[in-house]
């Protein structure tokens, strides 16, 4: 509990009991006890609602104004705009409400895709651009370059800075504000590691048949489990192993496979690990380029049984990249020779593809025409990833922003019309081609190719 000043004031009783008068810094405020006691039972202003008597405190009463006023409506009133950010948030450390400031300023639920501009950037120490990016649901940002991993609070305030064991970190997973998962596909084991102190809790390695090291391939997470996709250091055997998220311990291992020969299917490991919560499923993708071009499978596992619930099979314009859309019930990819975006309804596929007689083609193109394949790979380095009830598609230096449009009640699950908006044109933007995209509180996050900072995107926040 922090430490503050506190004196009885002598004055007459309340006509109201439930009336609580606070002097902070000479100025009286008047509140109600149901109104502090929001302040949760840890907070200082709990406290004073409990006490019978007024209190002085001696802080800052044009911030406590504002903190009064979020408790009171649960929003920060306008007037905050006139105020900086990082006294704010000290002043409700002070009080102990800095978690309810975090929902009002980073609700998730408060990005409007529409509204988002570059509004700032976070510069990085060193000349290696970022690699991998990670946020937590209200904003807090870890951000990977070269051996380094650097550290940002939900209100983007760096916290710290520190060297790693990898030369290069390649999968990057936010535990929680002072915790992360890192792994590189070059070094051995996944490493759990506490940012706030500098020092490596637990590396987390798999068994493979060989024996050789196990090198971390991608990393996912749901609210119970952590998942892990692990290749061996001789890359002839891979699999995914499902961690309890509390302890650590290992819960099932899924996914395994031994190579012999020229099974390519078998060769690929998992490159990118999605939990789709609506349906309880773990989205598995990964692809292999080979003389005969890109192939890859996308499998949904059901981490109770272990068993493969559905896949597809990718070989005809294979992803570049891939997401799955919970509140759309949707899959999406961005073709790597086409450079298109395409969508596969969730709720077909469990009956498409567990038919072996139908050979019917899931994806449906969201654009209105169809490029001619030419050999190019139009969609190699494009990144896609969902958020809300939009799609965010990389091209270049473009952001591409996609949005279902209503249709007719015809009911048709193939008929779904998506329209795309361009959110950063190369001419503006500087040309620089997209690397990493991430979304925490109501920001998304943007790292670019040779460019040693994050770009910060965030729409019309009250105040700030």
């Amino acid at each position: 509990m922090p430490s503050f000043d506190i004196c009885c004031l002598e004055t007459e009783p309340e006509l109201n009991s439930n009336v609580v008068s606070v002097n902070v810094g000479g100025r009286i405020f008047q509140t109600t006890k149901q109104t502090l006691t929001q302040a949760g039972p840890k907070s200082l202003l709990y406290r004073l609602a409990e006490t019978g008597s007024d209190r002085f405190v001696d802080r800052d009463p044009d911030q406590f104004s504002l903190l009064l006023s979020l408790l009171r409506s649960g929003t920060l009133p306008s007037k905050v705009k006139d105020f900086d950010l990082r006294d704010l948030v000290e002043e409700s450390r002070f009080y102990g409400i800095e978690s309810l400031l975090t929902s009002s300023l980073n609700d998730p639920s408060h990005l409007d895709a529409f509204a988002l501009r570059k509004s700032s950037e976070l510069p990085l120490n060193g000349r290696d651009p970022p690699s991998a990016i990670a946020s937590t649901p209200f904003g807090s940002l870890h951000v990977s370059h070269g051996s380094k991993i650097t550290s940002f609070d939900w209100s983007l305030t760096r916290k710290s800075t520190i060297l790693t064991q990898f030369t290069a970190i390649d999968s990057l997973l936010a535990i929680s504000p002072d915790i992360a998962a890192a792994g590189a596909t070059d070094f051995s084991g996944l490493q759990i590691l506490d940012l706030q102190k500098g020092r490596v809790k637990q590396v987390l390695n798999w068994e493979n048949a060989t024996r050789s090291g196990s090198t971390v391939q991608a990393i996912g997470s749901s609210g119970e489990f952590l998942f892990t996709s692990f290749e061996s250091s001789r890359r002839n055997s891979n699999s995914i192993l499902v961690y309890d998220m509390n302890t650590l311990n290992p819960v099932i291992e899924i996914a395994r496979n031994e190579i012999f020969g020229a099974d390519l299917d078998s060769a690929i490991p998992a490159t990118k690990l999605r939990w789709v919560s609506g349906y309880g499923l773990l989205m598995a993708s990964g692809s292999h380029s080979g003389l005969s071009g890109v192939s890859g499978n996308i499998k949904f596992w059901d981490i109770r049984s272990g068993n493969v619930a559905f896949e597809l099979k990718e070989k005809v314009d294979c992803f570049a990249d891939v997401c799955v859309s919970d509140n759309m019930n949707v899959l999406f990819k961005v073709g790597v020779s086409s450079g298109e975006v395409f969508n596969a309804d969730l709720r077909c596929l469990g009956t498409v593809n567990n038919d072996a007689n139908d050979n019917s083609n899931p994806w449906m193109c969201v654009e209105n025409r169809r490029k001619v394949v030419n050999g190019k790979k139009e969609g190699l380095g494009c990144k896609i990833e969902s958020h809300g009830n939009q799609v965010f598609c990389s091209k270049g230096g473009d952001i591409e922003l996609w949005s279902e449009v209503a249709a007719g009640s015809e009911g048709r699950l193939k008929g779904r019309v998506f329209r795309k908006n361009v959110m950063g044109r190369v001419k503006a933007m500087g040309g620089l081609k997209v690397t990493n995209l991430a979304f925490g509180g109501n920001k998304m996050f943007v790292t670019r190719k040779d460019q040693q900072a994050v770009e910060v995107w965030q729409g019309s926040t009250r105040g700030f």
